[in-house]
């Protein structure tokens, strides 16, 4: 039987090249550099924004930016995962949100479209930008027989 959707050994398959990025969620800052193309020149613009959206579909997966220009006019980029004007991308602070998609951030204005950050200790941060994973403490093994107050 053959697969509906795209998997990560077909996505490669499709000359798509596995894309190296930090994990980031819905209410997430984040920095996303950019190659510009102008006549023979290339170089780097950057976008940083609020990631209001992210739809997951394979290869043509993609996640919406969305941050205040000038004039206070909200500007929203939707950028392809796999794409490869996509240099890097940086997680500036991240976003405690309770909701899939933030539309509802496009109607607000001024500090009504702020996003909470998730607060996190210097400790937890450091191992967010190591990649570690904290493992859960073990607890101490008791075995039978020894001390026991039931003698």
């Amino acid at each position: 039987m053959k697969a509906n959707k795209l998997t990560k050994e077909t996505i490669l398959d499709l000359n798509a090249v596995d894309r190296s990025f930090p994990k980031f969620g819905i209410g997430d800052t984040i920095d996303v550099s950019q190659i510009v193309k102008e006549g023979n020149k290339e170089r780097i613009q950057k976008f940083l924004g609020d990631v209001i959206a992210i739809k997951n579909n394979g290869i043509s997966s993609t996640f919406t930016i969305r941050r205040i220009g000038a004039n206070s006019i909200g500007v929203e980029r939707i950028f392809p995962f796999y794409s490869p004007i996509i240099e890097k991308i940086k997680v500036v602070k991240k976003g405690d949100v309770c909701r899939a998609k933030l539309y509802y951030v496009r109607e607000r204005i001024g500090k009504a479209a702020r996003i909470k950050e998730k607060i996190q200790t210097k400790k937890q941060k450091e191992e967010l930008a190591a990649g570690k994973k904290k493992k859960p403490a073990e607890k101490p093994k008791v075995v039978e027989g020894e001390n026991s107050s039931n003698e």
